[in-house]
Parts: C-alpha cells; sequence; structure tokens
C-alpha cells in the first residue's frame, strides 16, 4: 500500500469519524427526547407535525442541512417564536435530536 493510499484512507476514516453524531449518556437522551415532545412539541405540535412553528418531521425537514438546524435550535430565529436553545444544549445534543428527527422520533413516553 503506498504512502498516498494510505493517507487517503486516513481521511476517509477520519470524515466518517466526524460524520457520526456522539450519543448523550441514555438518562440525557432521556431528558432530551422529553424536552423535544413537551417544550419543542409546544410550537411544532405535540406529534411535531406542526403548529406554531413548521413540523419536524423527516420529509419536512429533508432539505435543509444539519448545520441549518442546529443553528436554528442554538441560535433560534429572529422574528419569530423559535428561541435559542444555546444554554440548555451544547452542539453535539443539537445535532443528535436532528438525528432523531430525520429518523422519525417515536413520541411514547
Amino acid at each position: 500500500m503506498t504512502v498516498a493510499t494510505r493517507w487517503g484512507l486516513g481521511i476517509a476514516g477520519l470524515l466518517a469519524a466526524a460524520a457520526a453524531v456522539a450519543e448523550p449518556p441514555p438518562q440525557r437522551q432521556q431528558t432530551l427526547l422529553h424536552l423535544l415532545q413537551h417544550d419543542c412539541g409546544s410550537c411544532h405540535g405535540m406529534t411535531l407535525k406542526g403548529g406554531l412553528g413548521p413540523a419536524l418531521l423527516p420529509a419536512n425537514l429533508a432539505g435543509k442541512t444539519n448545520e441549518f438546524l442546529v443553528d436554528t435550535i442554538l441560535e433560534g430565529r429572529a422574528a419569530t417564536a423559535m428561541p435559542p436553545w444555546r444554554g440548555m444544549l451544547s452542539h453535539e445534543e443539537a445535532e443528535w435530536l436532528i438525528q432523531q428527527l430525520r429518523s422519525g422520533v417515536d413520541h411514547a413516553e
């Protein structure tokens, strides 16, 4: 194997690792899912099908980048009811929530 091939494989591995979303500990996951259903659900609908805020179902998120969604969660949206969650959520937790939303969240608690 050439040095260039090994270097390319190393870069590919780093990119794959960066694409994986770090999972919060199980207890924090439960807290985040509760927040998603109750706090986010108060505007986005209890089943996340929309309300004051837009629907957060996988089909509705399909055209949006993770970067855009993380920014929306952490910084909020000016001139809307969407508050910033930066003080309560880390960047990694916002990414994890997006991953849950994209895969379809089970609404049963």
